[in-house]
C-alpha cells in the first residue's frame, strides 16, 4: 500500500511598492515562504529577472532540494551499509535555458558530492551508494531533466 505525504507552504508576495503591478518594473519580486514551525525563507526572483540577489530564488531552491534529497538518502544508505561518513559537501550546479518569448526550463543538474569516510575499504561501497541514493531521491524522481552525480570519496 502506498503512503501519501502532504506538504503545506504559504508564499506571500511582499514586493508591492504601493502601486501594485502597474508595470513590470514597478514592483519588487520579494516574497516570504512560510512553513509552520520553521524559519521563514526570504525569496525573490533571480537578478536577471529583476530580483533581489540577496534572497533565495526558485532556481536556488530547486537545486538545493535536489542536493539535499540526494545527501539525506545517501547518508541513510551509508548508515545501513556500514559505511561511516564523517563529512559531506556538495557544490551542485544547474543549467537553465531561457526560451524566446519568456519561460524556460532546467536542462541539467550535476551534483558534486565530496564524501569523507573513515576507512579505505569503504570507498568502493561509498561510491556505489550514490547510484542507489539517486534512484530513491524523491525530488530527482519528480523532475523532467537529467540529474547526474560526480562524487569524490576521501579517507580521513
Amino acid at each position: 500500500m502506498k503512503k501519501q505525504h502532504d506538504y503545506f507552504v504559504t508564499v506571500e508576495w511582499t514586493g508591492n511598492r504601493g502601486h501594485g503591478t502597474t508595470g513590470a518594473a514597478d514592483y519588487d519580486r520579494n516574497h516570504t515562504i512560510s512553513v509552520n514551525n520553521k524559519a521563514d525563507i526570504l525569496g525573490s526572483s533571480d537578478t536577471p529577472f529583476r530580483g533581489d540577489g540577496t534572497r533565495h530564488n526558485p532556481e536556488d531552491m530547486l537545486l538545493s532540494a535536489l542536493s539535499t534529497c540526494h545527501m539525506l538518502w545517501y547518508l541513510h544508505l551509508c548508515a545501513d551499509a556500514g559505511v561511516i561518513v564523517t563529512d559531506y559537501i556538495d557544490k551542485a550546479t544547474g543549467s537553465m535555458a531561457e526560451m524566446p518569448g519568456g519561460g524556460g526550463h532546467f536542462t541539467e543538474v550535476v551534483l558534486h558530492p565530496i564524501v569523507k569516510v573513515t576507512e579505505a575499504g569503504m570507498v568502493g561501497k561509498a561510491n556505489e551508494l550514490h547510484d542507489e541514493a539517486h534512484k530513491k531521491c524523491f525530488i530527482a524522481n519528480s523532475v523532467n531533466f537529467p540529474v547526474r552525480h560526480e562524487p569524490q570519496c576521501l579517507v580521513g
